[in-house]
């Protein structure tokens, strides 16, 4: 998790008028993110992903990687460029000004909120495993009184750990994340050794499902979310001692980390069982522990000694990533607040530099999710979606930067930029699109819900004139709501869970064109660049620690 680097470590700083501290050095970033892309993904992906796919699940897992991978490349340069708190949700404010500022800011905040209670769940659900938790989760994976009690208290800790400060939160969790990279890497080896058996790969068909089997495993069955979490090193930004050079290197090596993890441990996963557990179709994968899989495979292999610690892990791995969420939520809503979203009283900070306000919302926010998901898997398809959906503003405002700030200093600069951002944000559309049309309504009717809130306290706050109203700039987000409801109505008629009237691989072409037109779009009608400008003097001093 968050490690603090104490080699050649400045005196902490903090603004005088509640600001936050510059604790973090480069191995706390990457942590942060290594951190939070290691979590409950690796308990449950690759038997969701085989269960989907077949073993073209390794497929998925390449196509998802290179995915976030291009994702990443354009944060990485971001990051560099606009090191403050809460950066994914104020690249869109810069380039397209209020409007466009706060729906991505609320798909920022969105995404962070729900990802600490789905840690939570995970938690639940391994836990099954041990007979003092067996009343935790009624049989259709709903929480019993006792489950739900469990996971408020859990939700309870990642606050009260948080309330610590940042430097509390590495020292708690530095050894936590040393584990969490540890354990998946020995269960690879541990259980290739003397399970490897190749013929898994053919003898029920490598691709049984089809192109749309490998398409459709990319975001419901849990790749994406498994590997989301690079932006953590972002949202941290305003915490970071040289967020210059440190954020685009934290960035781009825990993608790589958590890549390179997830392929082998797909690879491993289906080399290892044993025939009898597929035999009648990957879709109907059984065997013994399977509701936790990796822990179930280990027992079932031979290595119940393995299959303890796994189920040790799957309170560390998602404990762990559930509180670095919950520390991302704050940060979130305080970048909201900065930027005249929300309430000024999320940006208020406590004697250690910390949200406070921002860290009680998490949890309420995350009680309230307890309630109408009942399970893991039921979370990964919104949370991936709001999180591409969040990830996609920034290849739309790296667009806008090239052309209306190119003299502005890059610390990192992007090769191919201008090929690889509107490429990363067809992509994104790509992975939104096959969540499926039955992810996507429920996503829509959140992202509603976040307009009624941000938008009520945005025309109060204009109303009354407060000096810190947002700049609501309805000409240079035009193309928002064109570009929301037409990805709705392309999932509509799609062929993942829509009406069918766009085929594969058209829908593909259909995706990628809307988006080529969005993103173009975009930067035609984005803020003039002495608008750009002063939006960032004004943050960068607001943000700003004292020296």
């Amino acid at each position: 998790m968050v490690n603090v680097d104490h080699a050649a470590a400045p005196v902490a700083t903090k603004d005088p008028g509640g600001g936050l501290r510059r604790d973090v050095g480069l191995i706390g970033l990457m942590w942060a993110s290594v951190g939070s892309i290691i979590g409950s993904g690796w308990l449950f992906g690759a038997q969701e992903a085989v269960v989907v796919a077949g073993p073209a699940a390794i497929i998925s897992w390449v196509i998802g990687a290179v995915a976030i991978v291009l994702l990443a490349l354009v944060h990485a340069e971001l990051g560099g460029m606009f090191p403050v708190a809460g950066g994914t949700a104020r690249y869109p404010h810069y380039a397209f000004g209020g409007l466009a500022g706060m729906s991505f800011g609320w798909f920022s905040w969105l995404q962070a909120a729900t990802v600490a209670p789905i840690e939570v769940e995970a938690m639940v659900g391994y836990a099954k495993h041990w007979k003092w938790a067996d009343g935790l989760q009624h049989a259709d994976g709903t929480l019993s009184t006792s489950g739900f009690t469990a996971a408020v208290v859990l939700m309870a800790i990642f606050v009260a750990v948080n309330f610590f400060g940042v430097r509390a939160l590495a020292h708690t969790n530095s050894a936590a994340t040393w584990w969490k990279i540890a354990v998946p890497l020995a269960a690879i080896f541990i259980i290739a050794i003397g399970n490897f058996h190749p013929g898994n790969f053919t003898s029920e068909g490598f691709a049984p499902f089809g192109a749309k089997g490998v398409l459709g495993a990319i975001s419901s069955s849990g790749i994406i979310f498994a590997l989301l979490g690079f932006e953590q090193a972002i949202q941290l930004a305003g915490e970071s001692r040289n967020p210059k050079r440190d954020l685009p290197r934290a960035t781009l090596g825990s993608v790589a980390i958590g890549a390179v993890i997830y392929i082998l441990l797909q690879v491993v996963f289906i080399l290892a069982l044993p025939h009898a557990t597929f035999a009648h179709g990957w879709a109907k994968l059984d065997f013994p522990g399977i509701s936790g899989p990796w822990a179930g495979l280990a027992t079932m292999v031979g290595l119940g000694w393995l299959g303890f610690v796994l189920y040790v892990d799957a309170i560390i791995s998602p404990g762990g990533t559930g509180l670095i969420y919950t520390t991302a939520t704050s940060r979130v809503s305080f970048g909201l607040a900065k930027n005249g979203y929300a309430p000024k009283l999320f940006a208020k900070t406590d004697s250690r530099g910390v949200p406070w306000f921002g860290l009680i919302m998490s949890f309420v926010t995350g009680v309230i999710c307890f309630l109408p998901f009942p399970s893991w898997q039921q979370l990964v398809g919104f949370i991936t979606s709001a999180s591409v959906l969040m990830y996609a503003g920034a290849p739309l405002a790296y667009g806008v930067f090239a052309d209306r700030l190119p003299g502005h200093e890059r610390p990192y600069r992007l090769p191919g930029g201008k090929i690889i951002s509107p490429l990363s944000f067809v992509v994104a559309n790509l992975i939104i699109y096959w969540a499926g049309w039955d992810t996507l309504w429920r996503l829509g009717f959140a992202i509603l819900l976040g307009y009624v809130l941000l938008g009520s306290y945005a025309w109060y706050a204009i109303r009354k004139g407060l000096p810190d109203a947002p700049r609501l700039d309805f000409k240079a987000a035009q193309w928002l709501p064109a570009y929301l409801v037409g990805i709705g109505v392309i999932s509509w008629q799609g062929g993942f869970g829509g009406q069918g009237h766009i085929g594969l691989w058209w829908d593909i072409a259909v995706v990628a064109a809307f988006s080529i037109g969005i993103y173009y779009w975009a930067k035609a009608t984005a803020s003039k660049p002495e608008q750009i400008q002063r939006d960032i003097e004004e943050v960068v001093v607001t943000d700003a620690p004292a020296h």
